[in-house]
């Protein structure tokens, strides 16, 4: 069973909405230190229910928020959400040292990610044989 897991809030402006969450909900968050801008946000602590996630800059999918859900496999899960129906948006990417990643599209329009924790994921991810679409510019 796939567990939501994460979360991205997309943002015109990732500081000022980091800032918002910062003072209005009390969450600790700092940039992830990588090559583009993604927030990560702890929103409280570990003991408690509850999933952390990030907030990045809004692109082309136009949607706020985009809910993550844990797979097993990365290829099970792209396989399962076309055999559902859904579209997988994106190339596995690799997150070192946390595992693969891609974005998907539900049958409604909705786009989500899938994840598959691997530690050893580094930045040459596997090939994109699951792909279904690719991302429409705006």
């Amino acid at each position: 069973m796939g567990r939501l897991s994460h979360f991205e809030i997309t943002a015109d402006d990732p500081d000022r909405a980091a800032e918002f969450y910062r003072k209005a909900f009390g969450w600790e968050l700092k940039d992830w230190g990588g090559p583009f801008k993604y927030i990560l946000a702890t929103t409280g602590p570990k003991d408690q229910a509850g999933i952390d996630g990030a907030i990045m800059p809004r692109h082309d999918t136009k949607q706020a928020v985009i809910n993550t859900i844990s797979v097993d496999s990365w290829e099970a899960g792209a396989r399962a959400v076309s055999e559902a129906g859904g579209n997988v948006l994106t190339e596995k990417n690799a997150i070192p040292g946390l595992g693969y990643t891609a974005y998907c599209r539900d049958t409604e329009g909705n786009v989500f990610g899938i994840f598959q924790a691997d530690e050893t994921a580094a930045l040459a991810a596997a090939p994109a044989g699951a792909v279904q679409e690719k991302p429409t510019p705006s």
